[in-house]
């Protein structure tokens, strides 16, 4: 045997046995997840709550990044972009979705150019109304919107988020048109609604459970298909004999594509323990939101989540008459 096929037998064979090696001691230093919104919002302690939970597994620091802009589109490009080893992560929630219905030219693709790891939480989203509203419940509430559509407005916290997606799931799911006003950001819409200059809103749990409970908004509808533990007495639509109005928002993290298969399991392993930590149920709770179970925080679920929301929430934007930048 000659010398050069002696050197590529111990070549292969060095191979060979440094991949589990080196599988086995990932990650050797500090994480970055993006975030890739601006700090103190919900997704960015959403985000900071399951960075801290999964470093603890992972025996490594993640460092939270906010490189915020365009819809999301610049932190989510940036990690794209990222070396896939499993340093560089992405927490983002449903504009993943639908930025591709709000960009033209978008950089990266969501579904090819990333890896699912697990989806991580879900916020329920409420329909509330001004605490003068007439409907005394539900059932009054959904006949007096569509008896009086045309003199209704509903706000949200700009075009493509997460109310505007729920309040076109409504007015879809009543077949009714309300005046559809955006602002920049849930907090000024919700700050009219509780003022009287704004009718309706749909909107995260985050958001709305303090003035619900303070007697400042009335709460009528929970956006999805069963009623939610923490708001027991608000019935979901399809008790009403409607169907068509689920949604939530739900966190999922992600990867580089190309990131190996081996450092995905370990990442979604992390992710599996995070949601089962009581700290992470406390501090979510007291958002408003909750861990997913065990069965979403994995990759396969995460992966058909994505496609259900581009073929579902999309065609609603383009209904919409919403053009791309």
């Amino acid at each position: 045997m000659t010398r050069f096929c002696i050197f590529k037998r111990f070549l292969w064979l060095g191979l060979v046995l440094s991949a589990p090696l080196w599988a086995q001691e990932y990650p050797a230093r500090p994480i970055t997840m993006v975030m890739p919104y601006a700090p103190g919002g919900p997704g960015d302690v959403i985000t900071r709550i399951y960075a801290a939970a999964m470093q603890k597994a992972l025996g490594q620091q993640i460092v939270v990044d906010n490189t915020a802009g365009a819809s999301g589109t610049i932190g989510t490009a940036k990690v794209a972009r990222s070396k896939p080893d499993g340093y560089t992560l992405l927490m983002i929630h449903v504009s993943h979705a639908t930025n591709l219905a709000m960009f033209k030219n978008l950089s990266y693709n969501p579904v090819d150019d990333f890896e699912p790891i697990g989806l991580a939480t879900e916020g329920p989203m409420v329909v509330v109304a001004r605490r003068d509203f007439p409907a005394k419940d539900a059932k009054e509430f959904v006949a007096y919107v569509r008896d009086n559509a045309a003199k209704l407005s509903m706000g949200h916290a700009g075009v493509g988020s997460a109310s505007h997606l729920c309040s076109l799931m409504f007015m879809n799911a009543l077949n009714v048109q309300l005046t559809s006003v955006p602002y920049k950001g849930a907090a000024p819409a919700l700050n009219d609604v509780m003022g009287g200059q704004l009718d309706v809103m749909c909107d995260q749990t985050t958001s709305t459970t303090p003035a619900t409970t303070s007697g400042r908004v009335k709460a009528y509808l929970v956006a999805g298909k069963t009623r939610l533990a923490s708001l027991p007495e608000l019935p979901a639509l399809p008790e009403l004999g409607t169907s068509g109005f689920d949604i939530s928002i739900m966190f999922g993290l992600y990867a580089p594509k190309g990131t190996p298969k081996a450092v995905i399991d370990k990442l979604t392993t992390a992710l599996q323990a995070a949601i089962k930590d009581p700290d992470v149920k406390s501090r979510l709770g007291s958002l408003g939101a909750l861990p997913v179970t065990a069965e979403k925080a994995r990759p396969e679920f995460l992966r058909a989540h994505l496609k259900h929301e581009i073929e579902t929430l999309n065609p609603l934007l383009i209904k919409a008459g919403v053009q791309p930048d």
